[in-house]
């Protein structure tokens, strides 16, 4: 269509003048000439006409040129395209070499801090590791302590034995020597004693001839005069014609230097016999009376000078051997000296007849039986902490004894409240409390230093041997007879602030409490009050006050915390230990009958390995097993296994110290958790409770260094309990029993008797009264 509008518009017009154009040109050219112009003009027009518009808008000669020319343009533009292709691929290659390379660095960055948090991690691990190491070397290198020091106390226990040994020798040798010259000093008190016997047998007859004479003379006296029974079992007119006793062991009363003497009187039942062989052992009293080892059925030796001869004859009716009921005195007396018991000391055996289910069936039920009850596992001991004492007195013969005992007395069951349990002397008024606290005192410049007595007197009722009140003998009740027991007391050995002291046939541990009690506080002094007592005053930092005062050996008489309000809770009181007689050391349940369970072991003593889900705040507050007959001091307490047979006990038996050791690891420290929540909701309840904290070690090493060790355990329990829970320590008292009290009766160094038990004896220590004040 384009090729026919440019034919129509130049080629036929061009055409179309060349044609007109012949004639003109005719004329001049020739007519050949004329013909070759309008062919070429011709196909000039031809050529035109035939010419080819491309599709560029470009004109060719033909179609072919404008193919060629299509054909190179579009190779051109595929080119173009190939290039833009090649280009934008490159830029694609070089954008995914760029993003490559942001990831390969990204990469690299990653794995460098991959590497730097493995460094890190290592370098911690090592440092983790070598604090390992070091706490391991730091574990051996305290073992290899503890195992030296094991090692230095085996030493020192060796070279402490040795020395004993040695002292023991010397002392031998001393009292060898002192013996023959006793023995030399007794021959010549013989010879004065025969003399003066002869002298006094004079004295004799001629005050039994006048004595006749006199009785001839009253012939309405039928009664013969009354006879003074000597110590040595003869009778005299009077105290003055009795012989002088002699300073010598009991085989030295020499009956036989005195034939002529009368007959003992029948009155001298062999009940009495035991209770006067201590005799040898008198000197101690001599600062009482000239003759303090009168016997019972005679009048007190301060009484006997003053009675003459002559008014024998007042008292007819008294019967030959036989004292008259109104001059019959309260006590006898009777001196046990103060002896450390043997190193090798063997223990009495006991004959077991009682099969597992036996014991198991008394132990469910202990009121059916009066026998001693014993723990139903093997080899154990006495449940009750004063048959064990009388186990290991006695053995055997004991026991029975005490079963006898204890089927005399009625069976009573166990009271219900505290209140209850306490008798009715045992009630004090809260005015009188409060009138101790507040007496005036001198204040001193130091803490005193508390005396310990050379000797304490204990009213005890029918002591014969070890044996207590009621004795049976061939089934038949001996009459009650009281005596003054004279136990004598003297220190053995201060370690640190505990002291080592033998009273009787016994060796014992007292502790200070002072500096445990002293915790947290801002203050502390003391004043001195009358009858030798101490009162010490130590101040908090939350402004309450605790208020003791002590005896003047150091038993407490009153303890009481004063909060910064003035609201004041009595946590002991003891009317007894403000006395002037020492009441310290000895066992005041000797007046006491043997003692009968009547409630389920497991009722009785809780084992915390045994069961540690127990109510241990229900176990802890119930009350005491036994009538309480008065309120006792925390050291009568303390020195009587029958007055804490009264209450129940936890054995905290999670905590198994090491033999030899006192420390508690922290993972058995963290089971005194659940006793200490119970102990601090029973001080919710009533702050003024009090526990006791008792230390016990097996049978391994010598009684003095278990001793102390015992304390050292019972005092590591209490300090955890203040310092990690929080139980004031005034709440708490501390008693080491070393090996006196083994829960497996053995020798070896059993795991079982290595513990700490606890005790709350608020009844026994404080009136019921004073509870809540």
């Amino acid at each position: 269509m384009f090729k026919n509008r440019l034919l129509n518009t130049v080629a036929i017009p061009v055409l179309s003048m060349a044609v007109l154009a012949k004639p003109v040109m005719a004329s001049t050219i020739g007519y050949s000439q004329t013909k070759s112009q309008s062919r070429q003009a011709e196909e000039g027009l031809i050529q035109l006409a035939q010419a080819v518009v491309c599709s560029d808008g470009a004109e060719a000669a033909d179609q072919d040129a404008c193919n060629a020319r299509d054909a190179q343009r579009a190779a051109e533009q595929e080119a173009a395209r190939q290039a833009e292709e090649a280009q934008a691929a490159q830029q694609a290659a070089a954008e995914e070499a760029q993003r490559a390379a942001e990831e390969e660095a990204a990469r690299q960055a990653a794995e460098q801090q991959a590497a730097q948090e493995a460094q890190k991690a290592a370098e911690e691990q090592a440092a983790q590791q070598a604090a390992a190491e070091e706490a391991q070397r730091a574990a051996e290198a305290e073992a290899q302590a503890a195992q030296q020091a094991a090692e230095e106390e085996a030493a020192r226990q060796a070279a402490e034995q040795q020395a004993q040994q040695e002292a023991q020798k010397a002392a031998d040798e001393q009292a060898a020597q002192q013996a023959a010259a006793e023995e030399a000093q007794r021959a010549e008190a013989e010879a004065q004693a025969a003399q003066q016997a002869a002298e006094e047998e004079a004295a004799r007859k001629a005050a039994e001839e006048q004595a006749a004479q006199q009785q001839a003379e009253q012939p309405a006296a039928d009664a013969p005069a009354a006879m003074v029974t000597c110590t040595d079992g003869s009778q005299a007119a009077s105290a003055e014609a009795c012989p002088v006793p002699e300073a010598a062991p009991p085989a030295e009363q020499a009956p036989a230097e005195q034939p002529q003497t009368e007959e003992a009187p029948a009155a001298e039942t062999p009940a009495e016999a035991p209770p006067v062989e201590p005799s040898a052992e008198q000197p101690a009293p001599a600062n009482e009376a000239p003759a303090p080892e009168v016997p019972a059925t005679e009048a007190p030796a301060t009484d006997t000078p003053a009675e003459a001869p002559a008014e024998a004859p007042a008292d007819s009716g008294q019967t030959t051997g036989e004292a008259a009921p109104a001059e019959q005195p309260a006590a006898e007396q009777v001196v046990v000296p103060a002896v450390e018991p043997p190193v090798d000391q063997p223990v009495p055996e006991l004959v077991e007849t009682q099969t597992e289910e036996q014991k198991q069936e008394i132990a469910a039920d202990p009121s059916q039986t009066s026998e001693t009850v014993v723990l139903p596992v093997e080899g154990g001991a006495a449940v009750l902490d004063s048959d064990k004492d009388a186990d290991n007195a006695g053995g055997q013969a004991s026991r029975e004894q005490r079963t006898q005992l204890r089927a005399a007395e009625e069976v009573a069951p166990a009271p219900e409240t505290d209140a209850a349990a306490q008798a009715e002397g045992a009630q004090v008024e809260s005015q009188v409390i409060q009138a101790t606290v507040a007496e005036t005192g001198t204040k001193l410049d130091a803490a005193p230093a508390f005396a310990v007595p050379t000797s304490v007197t204990n009213n005890a009722t029918n002591i014969t041997n070890n044996v207590t009140n009621n004795n049976v003998t061939n089934n038949t009740i001996i009459q009650n007879n009281v005596v003054n027991q004279v136990t004598e007391v003297k220190v053995i050995e201060q370690i640190d602030d505990r002291t080592i002291i033998n009273v009787g046939n016994q060796i014992v541990v007292r502790g200070d409490d002072r500096q445990r009690l002293r915790y947290d506080s801002e203050e502390t002094f003391y004043e001195e009050l009358s009858r030798g007592r101490t009162r010490e005053t130590i101040v908090r930092s939350n402004g309450s006050r605790l208020v003791t005062i002590y005896n003047r050996y150091g038993d407490i008489v009153l303890r009481s915390r004063i909060t910064r309000d003035g609201e004041e809770y009595v946590m002991m009181y003891s009317p007894e230990a403000d006395e002037e007689r020492p009441q310290v050391f000895v066992d005041v349940g000797y007046s006491l009958p043997p003692m009968r369970l009547t409630i389920p072991v497991q009722d009785y003593i809780v084992s915390t390995s045994r069961e540690p889900d127990r109510d241990y705040y229900d176990f802890l507050g119930r009350p005491p097993v036994e009538r309480v007959e008065r309120v006792y001091s925390i050291d009568e307490v303390k020195s009587s296994a029958r007055l804490r047979d009264k209450v129940r006990r936890i054995d905290l038996d999670t905590i198994t110290f090491p033999s030899g050791s006192a420390e508690v690891p922290l993972a058995q420290a963290k089971t005194l958790r659940q006793v200490a929540a119970a102990m601090e909701q029973l001080l919710e309840k009533d702050p003024g409770e009090v526990f006791l904290i008792e230390g016990h070690t097996d049978a391994v090493g010598s009684d003095r260094a278990n001793l102390v060790l015992s304390d050292q355990r019972a005092e590591t329990v209490a300090n955890l309990l203040t310092e990690v829970y929080g139980i004031p320590p005034e709440n708490m008292s501390v008693q080491g029993y070393g090996e006196r009290y083994l829960k497996i009766r053995t020798e070896a160094g059993e795991q079982q008797n290595r513990r700490v038990a606890i005790r709350r004896v608020t009844s026994l220590v404080r009136p019921a009264a004073a509870a809540n004040r």
